[in-house]
């Protein structure tokens, strides 16, 4: 694969969402990232603005009497208390927004080889409710709006955000054309686990070391079982050691080799891959941000023989 300017999917909206104060959502994180990126490098050109989703298109996915009570508003309490969030036009409209940007993160890596979204992964989205601060599941729309275009791809979406994807699992349960394969924290959210095509489950205090083996032997699992033709990745850094809702023992090295072997696995394959950021969850914004900046110094390095500086 020649090398490319690594295509980066960002709205200033993923930053735009008025929450009440200490919210547990890291809001910010989303436009300190770019700023990350713009100081560290990035130019103009690599830089793409996407469109919100539309409901029909979301209807794909995801059944159609939850999708009318999001836009009315008229989800019973408790099921609001499951999402996380406080309901508004302005969180519909990110989140359609953040849904169209993987779609298009997908798009571009299908024709680029490699494409990063500055938001993404809310994969505990299933077809009728959501949960953990996810409405809509733009990783399973992102799959199913490609396999229309594209119906004999075969997709793997290689969850490494610390909380399982259930709800990507349960979404193509039924679907031989996307391989789910989730390498989460066998302790942590959520708390009753589904069945992906392939689980990964890890101790508590899980160090560098058996992770990157344990993600190795997934990767192997991958190239020999399945052979995909699109790898859609959540680089979730909730894996790192100092976030707060992680409880696994990953260095900020460990979290730039997870990513870079991702990366090399699938430029060696000459596979596409699209990545999200996935979760992250710390009040130290700036460290949050350098955690999530791995995978850009990660892309250069693989797909453009460059290296974002660390900073």
């Amino acid at each position: 694969m020649k090398k490319v300017d690594v295509p980066f999917i960002y709205s200033p909206l993923y930053s735009e969402l008025d929450l009440p104060p200490r919210h547990r959502y890291p809001i910010e994180k989303y436009r300190l990232l770019k700023d990350w990126a713009v100081k560290h490098g990035a130019t103009n050109n690599q830089w793409h603005q996407p469109e919100p989703l539309s409901w029909e298109q979301a209807t794909r996915t995801h059944c159609p009497g939850y999708l009318s009570q999001l836009r009315q508003n008229s989800m019973d309490k408790s099921s609001w208390r499951r999402i996380g969030f406080p309901w508004s036009e302005q969180l519909l409209y990110r989140t359609l927004t953040s849904a169209g940007g993987t779609l298009l993160t997908t798009e571009l890596a299908l024709t680029k080889g490699i494409a990063i979204h500055f938001s993404g992964g809310y994969h505990h989205a299933h077809k009728d409710w959501g949960s953990g601060f996810c409405l809509l599941n733009d990783l399973a729309i992102a799959c199913n709006e490609i396999l229309v275009c594209h119906p004999k791809l075969k997709i793997v979406v290689l969850d490494t955000d610390v909380h399982q994807g259930d709800g990507t699992a349960t979404l193509f349960e039924n679907d031989e054309r996307v391989f789910t394969c989730s390498i989460h924290g066998e302790r942590n959210f959520p708390f009753s686990k589904v069945s992906s095509n392939l689980d990964i489950p890890l101790a508590k205090h899980t160090s560098d070391k058996e992770y990157l083996a344990a993600l190795e032997n997934t990767l192997e699992h991958i190239n020999q079982e399945i052979k995909p033709d699109l790898i859609l990745y959540d680089a979730g850094v909730d894996i790192y050691q100092r976030d707060e809702l992680g409880h696994l023992n990953i260095s900020l090295a460990g979290i730039f080799q997870r990513d870079l072997t991702v990366l090399r696995f699938a430029k060696r394959h000459q596979t596409p891959l699209a990545a999200v950021i996935g979760g992250g969850y710390q009040r130290n914004l700036p460290r949050l941000v350098r955690a999530h900046a791995q995978l850009l110094r990660a892309s250069y390095y693989v797909y453009t023989e460059n290296e974002l500086t660390e900073g």
